[in-house]
């Protein structure tokens, strides 16, 4: 963008300045013309004074010399019935003809012109007055004229050319930085905000800028305080069925409905204080994938173990650093590991695979016969709601990665969050 205004104040400035210096050109020449033309005329007038004193071819030799012309031989008087007195460079027939016109003349000659003044002595014959005006005195301080002006023309069309890029480079500085904080903004940091700078119309673009971002930053807030409300309000049945499972009869199944009272308890204290923190402060949450999983498997192990279902986890000996909220981690497991519990038998096995890479579930069951379906949001052939595969995905891309659908090696579907290499 700077270089286009560059090129357009080059542009314009140049037709502007050629616009003058044509004329200008054209202008000096013609001066320089009528420089020479007119120094002739003079000469002629100083020889017409002196025929009117005396007109003696021996005084005019005298009177022709003393002038400047004369003295270098580009002067002449062509009397009638003598031989001219001076150098001569017109021939017979044009000299003839200024002296029936009774005008000043001009006639192109070789090396020049010559400026015919005709007059008449005081006897009445007629007389005429020869100055020769050689190239090089019409075009006198032409060049150097030409040359200044060329150089003005360089001057202005440069000093244009400069202002332009300084004011172009305040502006591009502007859309630049206006430009970067947008794009930061898609990213998701909603805390960037513009220095207005610039033209008055960039300035009203970053003020509105500005508060549209504290506007976008206003509402992702209170829908995070809505979805706190939302998960205070799941509290009520909590309780009820947290009273419902400490008067079933001790055994095992009264145990895992104790277990899971609680695990549900602690996710949703998780969750209100998740949703309860600033944008930018849940920009800054980093989780352990690893701590994670293990802590689901928890969960999910108990009740793989009711449907006799085989299973196994690889990797997690190293800690997964993954740049989001712990509850957003935990959604997205639940999502992977209830996928296999929802749409494939029981008894069917499954496997588990964390790593920097991401985390990995393969079951053994069908398959998915659709991907692209299965990952469209509100879309499931299984009854379900079909947002669970999507919701893998958002928190995929949030972390700068991308969800996996495919077959697996155990022979049915193989569904991952994929995590970008480490940097």
């Amino acid at each position: 963008m700077r270089w286009e205004l560059n090129r357009l104040a080059f542009a314009i400035t140049s037709m502007v300045a050629l616009a003058f210096l044509v004329p200008l050109i054209y202008a000096t020449q013609k001066i320089a013309h009528d420089r020479a033309i007119g120094d002739a005329r003079q000469q002629a007038a100083a020889i017409v004074a002196a025929l009117a004193v005396d007109a003696d071819p021996r005084s005019l030799t005298n009177a022709v010399v003393s002038t400047v012309a004369g003295s270098t031989g580009r002067l002449a008087v062509h009397l009638p019935d003598i031989a001219p007195v001076g150098t001569p460079h017109a021939t017979g027939d044009e000299i003839a003809q200024a002296g029936q016109y009774r005008r000043p003349v001009t006639a192109d000659v070789p090396g020049g012109i010559v400026y015919l003044q005709p007059s008449v002595l005081s006897d009445g014959r007629a007389v005429v007055i020869e100055v020769f005006v050689p190239d090089e005195d019409m075009t006198e301080g032409v060049w150097p004229a030409w040359l200044a002006l060329g150089a003005l023309a360089v001057v202005l069309v440069a000093g244009s050319v400069l202002f332009a890029d300084r004011l172009a480079g305040r502006l591009v500085r502007a859309t630049r930085e206006l430009a970067g904080s947008s794009r930061r903004l898609g990213a998701g940091d909603l805390a960037v905000r513009v220095e207005p700078s610039g033209p008055p119309e960039l300035r009203d673009a970053a003020t509105a800028f500005n508060g549209m971002a504290a506007e976008l930053r206003n509402l992702l807030d209170a829908e995070r305080e809505l979805a706190a409300d939302l998960s205070h309000r799941l509290r009520t049945p909590l309780t009820a069925l947290r009273l419902d499972a400490e008067t079933m009869p001790p055994g095992p199944v009264a145990e895992r409905m104790r277990q899971a009272c609680d695990m549900l308890d602690e996710e949703l204290e998780a969750i209100i204080a998740g949703a309860r923190l600033g944008v930018e402060a849940r920009g800054k949450q980093q989780s352990d994938l690893v701590e994670v999983l293990a802590d689901r498997l928890a969960f999910w192990s108990a009740l793989a173990e009711d449907q006799d279902r085989p299973w196994e986890v690889v990797g997690g000996a190293h800690p997964v650093p993954v740049p989001l909220p712990r509850s957003e981690l935990i959604l997205a497991v639940d999502s992977l590991l209830g996928n296999v519990f929802a749409h494939t038998p029981e008894g069917v096995a499954f496997r588990v695979t964390v790593s920097p890479a991401g985390l990995l579930v393969d079951d053994a069951g069908p398959g998915i016969a659709d991907p692209e379906a299965a990952v469209r949001r509100g879309v499931s052939g299984a009854g379900s709601t079909g947002l669970g595969l999507d919701i893998v995905r958002r928190v995929a891309e949030a972390a700068g990665g991308r969800l996996q659908v495919s077959r697996g090696p155990l022979g049915g579907a193989r569904i991952g969050m994929l995590l970008p290499p480490p940097s």
